[in-house]
């Protein structure tokens, strides 16, 4: 488990428009960001290893390296006002190193505790906010013990790493053992009890490091552990709604949060909410905000970032948000002709996979349920 500074943020001055932001990572996330801080007149440079990247093509400037690359850190460092990020998976080390250089408002401290399970867990806990029940276990002894302790079914994911399902085991029965590592190679690992929700959910809270506001509660569809599709709707129960606010607040003032962060939810039948997981920058499930709400999360990473105000962000219209795989790309590019009221944005990624994402369609509604039939019925989303 990663040991903590005191220090979380990295404030930066207010930045204004002319200044240059250094973005760590360059997917979807990094364009979309890249292209709210273009709007907002800063100039962009990005550092990925991918070249062509999806963000590079709103760039300025492209550094083509690894992100724990010191030297290219360094370079990026010099070359900007501020430092920001587009996904956890970035090395603390290396940024710190670059800190007495250049602003970095997320902080390093935000990326330890995301980038690791029993952390993030703990701190989350030690917050007065509720998870589901687990365990961190370190071998197979340890995970009999916790077995004993949570019961079956159980997930054992690994405390660092994971996404989109990987590095994660369902345990049902004890057979399932069998799919364990044995100790010689077993990851550092958390143990996680099921829990009986009636959906998954996520909020979005955005902040300067010392102002924060919230976007709406969302309900979250995943399919094969990847986020398929997202429903933003005024019409959510007023005491959720109260309860995912307080706690996306409480955990914003933990972090002395500069930018947004994602915070994943469960909520259970009886309405009480339970997180999941944190995500330290924006996320996939609030991509609606673009065209649904009159600030989105990009724009108010970048303006938490470089030091703004933070207005409160509205829900406009209701909408669905549905995400792109590869394996969708050519029957949605043949369905939006079609479907003129889509909002299609598309990454430019240069290679196609299965189950990488590729694009996303938000579509604005006055009736979430038709629309999703809709959208289902196109038959671009057929496994």
């Amino acid at each position: 488990m990663p040991s903590l500074s005191e220090e979380t943020n990295g404030a930066a001055t207010t930045l204004q428009a002319g200044a240059s932001i250094g973005i760590v990572g360059g997917g979807q996330l990094g364009q979309m960001m890249a292209i709210a801080a273009r709007y907002q007149g800063f100039g962009i440079e990005v550092l990925d290893p991918g070249s062509p990247c999806s963000a590079a093509q709103v760039a300025d400037r492209q550094i083509v390296a690894e992100y724990a690359d010191a030297d290219a850190i360094a370079r990026l460092a010099d070359h900007n006002d501020v430092l920001t990020y587009e996904f956890e998976n970035v090395d603390a080390d290396t940024l710190d190193a670059v800190r007495a250089r250049v602003a970095i408002p997320q902080g390093t401290d935000l990326l330890r505790v995301t980038q690791h399970r029993i952390a993030e867990k703990t701190f989350i806990n030690n917050h007065g906010i509720a998870t589901a029940p687990w365990r961190p276990v370190h071998n197979r002894a340890e995970l009999a013990t916790a077995l004993g302790e949570l019961g079956y079914p159980a997930v054992l994911k690994t405390a660092q790493g994971g996404y989109d399902g990987h590095g994660q085991i369902v345990l049902r029965t004890p057979e399932d053992m069998e799919r364990v590592w044995q100790d010689a190679e077993f990851p550092e690992c958390v143990l996680e009890g099921f829990v009986d929700f009636a959906y998954e959910a996520s909020i979005l809270v955005s902040g300067n490091g010392s102002d924060y506001v919230t976007f709406p509660v969302v309900r979250n569809i995943h399919r094969h552990n990847i986020l398929h599709m997202t429903v933003a709707t005024s019409d959510v129960d007023a005491r959720i709604a109260e309860a995912a606010r307080d706690l996306a607040l409480t955990l914003a003032r933990g972090f002395a949060l500069a930018g947004t962060l994602a915070i994943e939810l469960f909520v259970l039948e009886n309405g009480e909410v339970l997180v999941n997981e944190l995500a330290p920058r924006p996320h996939n499930s609030g991509h609606y905000t673009i065209e649904a709400c009159d600030f989105d999360q990009f724009a108010l990473h970048v303006q938490g970032v470089t030091g703004q105000p933070m207005p409160q962000p509205r829900l406009l219209s209701d909408a669905v948000m549905v995400n792109v795989l590869g394996q969708h790309v050519d029957r949605v590019r043949h369905a939006a002709a079609e479907h003129p009221d889509w909002h299609v944005h598309d990454y430019g990624k240069q290679e196609r996979r299965t189950n990488r994402k590729m694009g996303h369609i938000t579509v604005l509604t006055d009736n979430v349920e038709r629309t999703i039939g809709e959208l289902e019925a196109t038959g671009c989303w057929d496994d």
